[in-house]
């Protein structure tokens, strides 16, 4: 039957777009649901914010009666404008093994960006790199972890056939805690910890983290207002991101750096791998499923790296170094066996570098793509 795109309307065709993916990887081991509570907040022009700043398109592909895929298209100005680009991009793709459905979604997206004056397609890229963003091209073997991409191999494949090429990838690397901190980080811990001037912070409860979240998430800004697809929290956006996520996380793997006038100049944000709860949730936070999430929270071997930065002038002093020791501290102390450093993007070399010192190692790997319209 004749494939047909039709632009979501009505809060039925929303609800086949969210539930659309739960289909296509049933028999996918490694996916993990959304969270649909928050798919409804984030699908919503209402709610979410980022919308007014944005023009936007959902679409659904039918065979028949049948949704066989999915798509989202953004046009982001402020980033756009920021950034000197004029750049469509594309996003919550979803399909099965369908190259003549892959094709009239994709192409759905390119001509409304084009009709739009938009001179390149980017993408998988969502909001910003807060979203899921590309595609899985290695490491499919492997779990997935809260805010990636869980694509079968077909799907960069698909993308691949219509023109796409790589536009940069992000890393992820698998880093086992160490038994014992290597000597040389030792070192310098134990040398940053003498300073005066500087104050660790560690916490101990969600009451004495919260005051916190919006001086780390300012922080954020200052820190990555340079990294690729970036898109800094305006005040509004910190506050649903914190009631967003601070419900899920454990606040003894958050760690802040103060200066003498108690200003946050580092921080990092790490969770213990929620993945299983959420599958065995179903995605579903109400009634119960928040009670397994947090079980899975608590018996979890693996600490996923959620965000982190230090100020500029604060860099190359050994602060990371405290940071990522009394992390691995925590860590330890509470069973953790290994962290999955979140996506970094391929050009972050300092990052990678250091990472890489302490034995970690790529093992899953994301690519977006880009295409001349």
């Amino acid at each position: 039957m004749e494939v047909k795109i039709k632009e979501v309307s009505s809060k039925k065709e929303l609800r086949e777009f969210i539930y659309l993916p739960a289909r296509i990887h049933k028999d996918h081991k490694n996916w993990v649901p959304p969270i649909y509570m928050d798919e409804w907040v984030f699908f919503d022009p209402k709610k979410n914010k980022s919308f007014d700043f944005c023009d936007t398109t959902l679409a659904l592909a039918y065979r028949g009666e049948e949704v066989v895929g999915r798509i989202m298209g953004i046009i982001h100005h402020k980033y756009n404008e920021l950034h000197g680009e004029n750049d469509g991009r594309f996003c919550f793709m979803e399909t099965y093994e369908d190259p003549e459905v892959f094709h009239a979604l994709i192409s759905y997206v390119e001509n409304w960006a084009k009709e739009k004056g938009k001179d390149r397609m980017v993408g998988p890229l969502g909001f910003s790199d807060k979203d899921p963003q590309g595609f899985m091209v290695e490491g499919f073997e492997n779990p997935i972890v809260l805010a990636t991409n869980a694509n079968l191999p077909y799907m960069p494949r698909l993308l691949e056939q219509e023109g796409y090429t790589k536009k940069v990838d992000c890393v992820v690397y698998k880093l086992v805690i160490p038994e014992k901190i290597p000597e040389f980080y030792q070192i310098i811990y134990e040398r940053v910890s003498k300073r005066d001037d500087i104050q660790l912070l560690e916490f101990k409860s969600k009451r004495q983290l919260k005051p916190y979240i919006k001086p780390l998430l300012k922080l954020l800004n200052e820190t990555f207002k340079d990294i690729y697809a970036f898109v800094p929290f305006e005040e509004y956006e910190m506050e649903d991101f914190a009631n967003r996520y601070i419900f899920l996380l454990d606040p003894n793997f958050i760690k802040a750096i103060l200066d003498k006038n108690g200003e946050v100049i580092a921080f990092i944000v790490s969770l213990p791998d929620i993945s299983e709860g959420i599958k065995a949730s179903k995605g579903k936070i109400l009634p119960w499923g928040i009670f397994k999430i947090i079980a899975a929270r608590n018996r979890s071997k693996q600490l996923d790296l959620l965000l982190g930065g230090i100020k500029k002038e604060y860099r190359g002093q050994g602060l990371d170094v405290m940071l990522g020791v009394k992390l691995m501290e925590t860590a330890k102390n509470k069973g953790i066996e290994y962290i999955d450093t979140h996506l970094i993007l391929e050009t972050n070399t300092q990052m990678r570098m250091e990472v890489e010192k302490m034995g970690g190692v790529i093992y899953k790997r994301f690519r977006i793509f880009q295409k001349p319209l």
